[in-house]
């Protein structure tokens, strides 16, 4: 999909749409705009559903004034404004009240964003703006003199968050990774003390950018490779809708022949990403044309070194996460399902992935399918696509369970008796 291609007033709704669906805002909550290369302003309308926007209620805010629309902007859109004045390479804004940025603007904090790489690579410096009267001048000010600065994400104290960039998409892409990033670091302190990368770990992961590989162009596409690609998608789309990845992070890749795999495209939407849109890779060769996803050699090293592997994912999500970013270990021996389909989820050092793919393929066994990278990422290895796939939740949602679990008191694991038990009934 060509984003940015389509009508501002289109744009607008369709990322409130995901802001809304995902309960990121509430129905009279948020405001997105964009200034367009006439230096007018799109803006969502105040006081209208959320919920069931429509392109035609986006309001127009002319250079002179003149409002252009059949309802009354946002209340907000004097900080959108000055923002714009403030800086002219942003063309873009959101404005929302996600419910985990919501408890940093109320405990007066801003997320850790280093907790993990990507997070302080694509959001920047995060800095907190003072609480002032929602639509007032004083406020957007005081938002205005903050991106002044060269900062274009930032938390209003009992507010919200307010994000800047130089198109729609790249607001939206910051404004979601910080929100996993308050989600991330709420559901770390619940178990532990996080645990934030240095520095030269930063440094180290900006290095792994960019794979270069030879290209190729596919002669045929088998009626096998097809429907990969096309089940790929459906499961890329879901685990995007359940929260399992972001918009530009996570990694689907499934074993076409021993030689051969498909495998996500680097930052390209996950919501709407295509069949069209994946990358085959062949004899070490990318699909030409195309950018396969960073962590492509680890995929191609866990093939070769594991035949019964057919589908491998890589994803952030929060709650196993949390064990990323702690010093806490993750124990599958919680309920039977856990236990019978994770067996011993191993913990690797941050860098394994990428500096030492050939030694982390090495770690995967029939007994250890999912690995944690610590303030990275979890790995996931299946004989398929969907088993693949069932693992992650699994994982997930047990993570989830642990973690709630402490608030109402010790875990208690199952016992060595019973795991033996489990271990007979389902000839583990």
């Amino acid at each position: 999909m060509k984003f940015e291609l389509l009508h501002p007033a289109d744009q607008i709704v369709m990322i409130m749409e995901r802001i809304y669906g995902y309960g990121m805002t509430t129905t009279s909550g948020g405001n997105i705009s964009i200034k367009d290369d006439n230096g007018d302003i799109w803006i969502t309308p105040s006081g209208i559903d959320k919920g069931s926007l429509k392109s035609n209620d986006i309001v127009q805010v002319k250079e002179n004034g003149e409002i252009i629309g059949k309802h009354k902007p946002s209340v907000e859109l004097p900080f959108h404004e000055m923002i714009y004045r403030a800086r002219p390479d942003i063309k873009a804004i959101i404005h929302a009240h996600p419910p985990a940025i919501m408890a940093f603007s109320l405990a007066r904090k801003i997320p850790n964003t280093k907790l993990i790489p990507n997070v302080h690579l694509i959001c920047g410096e995060v800095e907190l703006v003072e609480y002032a009267l929602p639509g007032s001048t004083v406020l957007g000010q005081k938002i205005a003199d903050t991106f002044k600065k060269g900062i274009s994400t930032a938390v209003l104290a009992n507010h919200g968050i307010v994000v800047g960039a130089e198109n729609l998409f790249k607001a939206f892409m910051a404004f979601e990774t910080l929100d996993f990033c308050a989600q991330l670091e709420i559901r770390a302190r619940l178990i532990g003390e996080p645990r934030q990368l240095r520095p030269k770990d930063i440094e180290i992961s900006k290095a792994k950018q960019d794979i270069q590989m030879d290209e190729f162009i596919p002669k045929t596409y088998s009626s096998f490779e097809r429907l990969s690609r096309k089940k790929m998608c459906e499961l890329i789309h879901r685990a995007y809708d359940q929260r399992l990845f972001t918009s530009t992070q996570g990694t689907f890749s499934q074993r076409l022949s021993d030689n051969s795999f498909i495998i996500t495209p680097y930052m390209v939407d996950r919501k709407y990403i295509q069949p069209e849109d994946i990358v085959r890779v062949e004899n070490g060769y990318k699909e030409a044309g195309k950018k396969p996803s960073r962590s492509v050699l680890l995929h191609k090293f866990i093939y070769e070194k594991h035949p019964e592997v057919n589908a491998i994912i890589i994803a952030h999500p929060p709650n196993i996460m949390a064990f990323a970013v702690t010093d806490n270990d993750f124990d599958s021996k919680t309920i039977p399902e856990t236990y019978i389909y994770l067996r011993k989820v191993k913990k690797i050092p941050f860098g394994s992935s990428f500096m030492q793919p050939k030694m982390t393929a090495d770690v995967f066994s029939k007994e250890t399918p999912a690995v944690i990278v610590e303030n990275d990422c979890v790995i996931v290895v299946g004989k398929d696509l969907l088993d693949a796939f069932d693992k992650l939740e699994v994982l997930e949602f047990t993570a989830k369970a642990i973690i709630d679990a402490k608030k109402l008191g010790d875990v208690v694991l199952i016992s060595q008796e019973e795991i033996k038990e489990i271990e007979s009934a389902f000839k583990l």
